[in-house]
C-alpha cells in the first residue's frame, strides 16, 4: 500500500481500478515531407483545424447544457486560440519554408507556446499552459489518426489516473464510470480542477510523480477530502473506506431531508449558512441544499472564460441569473478579484511580470488603476440590484485611502447613472473583504466606513504566515488554527460588534466543520460555505448551544499552537456530534 499526497481541489471519495489515461502521449512519425507535397500537407493541415473546431464546438455545446455559459466558454476561447490566425500562420510557415510536416510544425509552435507560459514565473499562466497541451493532443490525434481512450466511452467504474488531464478530457467525463480522478500536474486554479468541483467528482492534483508506482487495474482509493491517493490499499482499509461510503451516502440522504430547516443552535440562535460561488449555474446547488444566500460570488471568471473584457450587459446578465434563482435572499457579489497576470488579451497594458502575483497588482488595485473595467461592473451591479437583495463587496482592501477611493467611485458611478435616469439601486449595502493582516488589525477603522465585513480566511492565513498555499513545500504551516489567525479574526469579529456591522467568514475554514464551534463562540452569526457543505454545517451549527461555542472558543484561545488548537476543535467537534461522520474514516 502507497499514499501519496497532492492538492485536494474537489471533495468526495473514490474507490475502483485504475485506468490510466494518455500516460503514452504522440509520436511524430516523420519531421520532413517531400517540396511536392508541401501544399496537400498545408490542406491536411486546415482540414486537422476544422475537425479540431468541431469538436471543441461540441465540447462547449455540452458544457453549456450540463454545467452552463461560464463553463462553456473554456472550450470557446479555446476554439478562438485555435483559429488564432497568427497561431496558424506560424504552423503553416513552417510547412511551406521547412518542408515540415503538419504534425511536426504543430507540435512546435504550440510548445513554444506552452513552455513560454511555463517559464513567465507564474503559477496561474504556467496551468495556462494545460490548455495550449489540450491543442496540441487534439491536433496531433485528428493528423495521426489515433485514437485515445475516450473518457466518455467508460463501460464499467474506474478511477483516471493521468499526469494531466486537458480541459476537454475533464468535461467529457462519464460521471456514471468515472469516480474520481488524480494528477501529477495541477493546481488549485486550473481549469481542470474547476471543472472538476462543477462535476463533483472527487479529484487530487499536483501529486508530482506517481504513475510508475501504479498498473492498470491496480485498486486506487482517491481522497478528495484530504488531498490524498492511496495506492494498492490493503483489504482493511478498503473495508474502512467502504464503510465510510455507505455511510456517507446515508447521511447524504438524511441531509438531504433537512434542507429546509434554518440553522438554529440548540439555545435557538438563529445561524445564516449562505453559499460561495464561482459561476451563476453554481447558484441552483445552493438553492437545493437550503442555502440562506449567496455570501460569496466570486465575480472573476466572467473574465479567466473570456477573450475579451466582459461588457456591461454580461455582467448585468450573469448577476440577474443568480438573483432569478435565489429570489430575495441575500446575494454578495465581491468586485474583480484577478491579478494582472490573468487579465483578458484586450487589457494587455495591466500584465505584469510580478515575480510574486499575490503581493503585486490585483484585485482592488487592479480596479482602482483601471477605472473603466471598474465602473462597467459597478453599473451592472447596481442595476441589477433592483431586482433583488444585492450587495458590493470589495476585495483586499489594505488601507482607508483605497476603500475610500472605491467608493469615491461608487458614487461617481451612481451619479452617472442618474443623470442616464436608469433603473438602479441607490442605497445599496456596501462591504469589505478583510483578508489581509493590515486590514484585520485597523478593522475599527474601516468598520466605520461600510455596511460588513466578510473575513476571507484563505488570503489572511497566507498573506499572515507567509506562506503560498499551493506550495508543498510549506503546506504545513498553512493552518487556519493557528493563534495568529484566531485572534485577528476576533479583532475583525470586535469590530464589527462595536460599530453594529455584520460579519460574515467566508474561506474554506467556514467549510470546516470542526471551526464552526470556535466561529459562533467569537461571535459569527454568518458563513458562507461551498455549496456541497451548506447541509452539514447547516446540521453542526444544530448540535450546540452558544454557551458550548463560547467555551470552546475560550480554550482555543488560551492555546499555543496550531496543532493543539485543532486537536481540540476535533475533539469538541466528536463530542458535540458524536453521530456525525469523519472526512476520512480511521483506523480500528
Amino acid at each position: 500500500m502507497l499514499t501519496r499526497t497532492g492538492i485536494a481541489v474537489s471533495p468526495g471519495v473514490a474507490i475502483s481500478p485504475a485506468m490510466l489515461f494518455g500516460s503514452q502521449g504522440f509520436r511524430i512519425p516523420q519531421r520532413f515531407v517531400s517540396v511536392d507535397a508541401v501544399d496537400s500537407e498545408v490542406s491536411r493541415f486546415h482540414a486537422s483545424v476544422e475537425i479540431v473546431s468541431d469538436a471543441l464546438g461540441e465540447n462547449e455545446r455540452v458544457a453549456r447544457e450540463q454545467l452552463g455559459d461560464q463553463y462553456a466558454a473554456i472550450f470557446s476561447a479555446h476554439r478562438m486560440m485555435l483559429r488564432d490566425p497568427k497561431l496558424n500562420s506560424e504552423i503553416e510557415s513552417l510547412i511551406r519554408t521547412k518542408c515540415f510536416s503538419p504534425e511536426f510544425a504543430a507540435s512546435r509552435v504550440l510548445r513554444n507556446y506552452a513552455k513560454t507560459l511555463q517559464n513567465l514565473g507564474n503559477a496561474y499562466l504556467a496551468e495556462r499552459a494545460a490548455d495550449v497541451f489540450d491543442l496540441e493532443k487534439r491536433l496531433l490525434k485528428t493528423l495521426l489518426g489515433e485514437k485515445r481512450p475516450e473518457l466518455s466511452h467508460l463501460t464499467e467504474p474506474v478511477v483516471v489516473l493521468a499526469h494531466n488531464l486537458t480541459p476537454g478530457e475533464t468535461a467529457n467525463l462519464n460521471r456514471d464510470f468515472v469516480k474520481g480522478f488524480a494528477t501529477e500536474a495541477g493546481g488549485h486554479t486550473s481549469h481542470t480542477a474547476i471543472l472538476a468541483g462543477a462535476l463533483e467528482i472527487p479529484a487530487v492534483v499536483g501529486i508530482g510523480k506517481f504513475l510508475a508506482d501504479v498498473s492498470a487495474g491496480d485498486v486506487v482509493i482517491i481522497d478528495g477530502n484530504r488531498g490524498e491517493v492511496i495506492i494498492d490499499p490493503d483489504e482493511a482499509t478498503i473495508a474502512r473506506y467502504q464503510d465510510s461510503l455507505k455511510q456517507r451516502e446515508t447521511e447524504s440522504e438524511r441531509l438531504a431531508a433537512l434542507n429546509t430547516i434554518e440553522a438554529r443552535t440548540n439555545d435557538n440562535v438563529r445561524i445564516q449558512v449562505l453559499g460561495n460561488i464561482e459561476f451563476p449555474q453554481e447558484v441552483a446547488q445552493c438553492a437545493k441544499r437550503g442555502a440562506d444566500g449567496i455570501g460569496l460570488y466570486r465575480t472573476e471568471f466572467l473574465y479567466l472564460g473570456s477573450d475579451h473584457e466582459p461588457t456591461e450587459e454580461e455582467h448585468y446578465d450573469a448577476y440577474r441569473s443568480v438573483i432569478r434563482e435565489m429570489g430575495d435572499h441575500p446575494i454578495v457579489i465581491r468586485t474583480l478579484d484577478l491579478g494582472a497576470d490573468k487579465i483578458p488579451g484586450d487589457i494587455e497594458e495591466f500584465r505584469t511580470k510580478a515575480d510574486n502575483p499575490a503581493l503585486g497588482l490585483r484585485s482592488i488595485r487592479l480596479s482602482l488603476r483601471h477605472l473603466g473595467q471598474f465602473k462597467t461592473q459597478l453599473r451592472a451591479i447596481l442595476r441589477a440590484a433592483v431586482h433583488g437583495d444585492i450587495r458590493i463587496m470589495f476585495p483586499l482592501v489594505t488601507t482607508l485611502l483605497e476603500l475610500r477611493r472605491a467608493r469615491m467611485i461608487l458614487t461617481d458611478v451612481i451619479e452617472d447613472l442618474e443623470e442616464e435616469k436608469a433603473e438602479f439601486r441607490r442605497d445599496i449595502p456596501v462591504g469589505m473583504m478583510v483578508e489581509v493582516p493590515a486590514a484585520a488589525l485597523l478593522a475599527k477603522n474601516f468598520a466605520r466606513e461600510v455596511d460588513f465585513f466578510s473575513i476571507g480566511t484563505n488570503d489572511l492565513i497566507q498573506y499572515t504566515m507567509a506562506v503560498d498555499r499551493a506550495e508543498p513545500s510549506v503546506a504545513s504551516l498553512y493552518r487556519a488554527g493557528d493563534p495568529s489567525i484566531l485572534r485577528l479574526i476576533q479583532m475583525v469579529i470586535e469590530a464589527g460588534q462595536i460599530e453594529g456591522i455584520p460579519v460574515t467568514v467566508c474561506g474554506q475554514m467556514s467549510s470546516d466543520p470542526k471551526f464552526i464551534p470556535l466561529l459562533l463562540g467569537l461571535g459569527i452569526r454568518n458563513v458562507s460555505v461551498t455549496p456541497i457543505s451548506v447541509p452539514e454545517v447547516k446540521d453542526v451549527v444544530r448540535n450546540f448551544s452558544i454557551n458550548d461555542a463560547e467555551q470552546i472558543a475560550k480554550h482555543a484561545l488560551s492555546l499555543d499552537v496550531a496543532r493543539d488548537v485543532e486537536n481540540f476543535l476535533r475533539n469538541e467537534l466528536n463530542r458535540l456530534c458524536p453521530d456525525r461522520l469523519s472526512d476520512t474514516p480511521q483506523a480500528q
